[in-house]
């Protein structure tokens, strides 16, 4: 099955230093190479802020563009990875093993036909 991880950047992992980013971004391209390399990871992104979003609002035929975040929020999506495993379960250990910490948010995909 297919499912997409989304990384949630929360106020605890907002707050690091460099040089704790620096070292978490190396064990995180460790993990994200293992995973790929064990076919479990298909593909996957970092995100820029929600400083830099652009939100389309549709609202009755009416149309808005704000330049932004859709709601203001102390926790943002900061990446995704689409993955695909056995079950929901093999997800969550994934998940588990996420060495940013913070939240990850688990979704199936929609597959169609």
């Amino acid at each position: 099955m297919k499912y997409v991880l989304l990384f949630v950047d929360t106020a605890e992992t907002q707050g690091r230093s460099e040089a704790e980013v620096n070292e978490l971004s190396g064990t995180i391209m460790k993990w994200w190479e293992e995973q790929a390399s064990a076919g479990k990871i298909l593909e996957g992104q970092q995100l820029q802020g929600p400083g830099t979003a652009t939100t389309v609002r549709h609202d009755h035929g009416n149309v808005t563009i704000v330049d932004g975040p859709f709601i203001e929020s102390k926790e943002s999506i900061g990446g995704y990875g689409v993955v695909e495993v056995k079950d929901l379960d093999e997800a969550i250990e994934l998940a588990k093993d996420w060495p940013w910490g913070g939240v990850v948010e688990i979704r199936p995909v929609v597959e169609m036909g």
